[in-house]
């Protein structure tokens, strides 16, 4: 296993790094996000009202959604490693004129120990198969949420459909996003997450697929898990 100090992948942080100048052009590599951002920021804030409370947004990248959820009226700090996305999303927060958000380059391991137990929400979403060891995530992610806490993750389950349809079919086939954006083998089971999760202190509250239809270009919410999927969690 990796240790916290080392749970990154350079080659990760390059890629993202390159198109951060990109991350706010709705019609850019980063579509998908925008589309997927308004389903997953409303499905947070139906499980724990925002307003009002300390979230942290693990894997912010260019800040999509830690600005979305900061116009919910959470207070939120986004971390991220990769130098340049923080900068395009501190400008976008600037120009947007967005309150309530920071952004800090300190990895989750690294914040966990400097604020452990001081956060109302801790969110992490499409980032844990980004990493060497999602397992070390998952546990700064617990040890940074309050007791009573929420814990949001959201990935992609790794089988023949998800490999179809999430690399073949978003990279190469639709050209939704930049080939070799995901990697089969870092693809996570929701089996996986839940030990993960549980064996950190989580009591894993349920789950919700996300599907795509390519001829209408839309996106939803379902019980099918089959290949992005999103899982609520609480502490103990």
């Amino acid at each position: 296993m990796n240790t916290a100090a080392n749970n990154v992948d350079p080659a990760e942080l390059a890629k993202f790094s390159d198109l951060a100048h990109r991350w706010w052009d709705p019609e850019s590599e980063f579509r998908p996000l925008h589309q997927i951002n308004p389903l997953r920021l409303e499905w947070i804030n139906a499980q724990v009202p925002l307003s009002g409370l300390n979230v942290v947004d693990v894997g912010c990248g260019g800040g999509i959604l830690a600005d979305a959820m900061a116009r919910k009226g959470a207070q939120v700090t986004g971390i991220d490693l990769a130098t340049k996305s923080l900068k395009v999303a501190q400008l976008h927060a600037l120009e947007a004129g967005t309150t309530g958000v920071q952004y800090r380059e300190i990895s989750a391991e690294a914040l966990a120990e400097e604020k452990p137990g001081q956060f109302d929400v801790v969110t992490c979403m499409e980032m844990l198969e980004h990493v060497p060891d999602p397992a070390s995530v998952v546990k700064a992610c617990v040890q940074m949420v309050k007791p009573g806490g929420w814990v949001f993750f959201s990935t992609l389950n790794r089988n023949p459909k998800s490999f179809l349809f999430a690399i073949v079919g978003a990279e190469y086939i639709l050209k939704l996003l930049p080939k070799g954006t995901h990697e089969f083998a870092r693809m996570i089971k929701p089996s996986e997450l839940s030990t993960w999760a549980r064996d950190a202190g989580l009591d894993v509250r349920g789950f919700k697929g996300m599907e795509y239809n390519p001829f209408t270009r839309r996106y939803w919410l379902s019980s099918d898990t089959s290949v992005n999927y999103l899982m609520a969690c609480r502490k103990g």
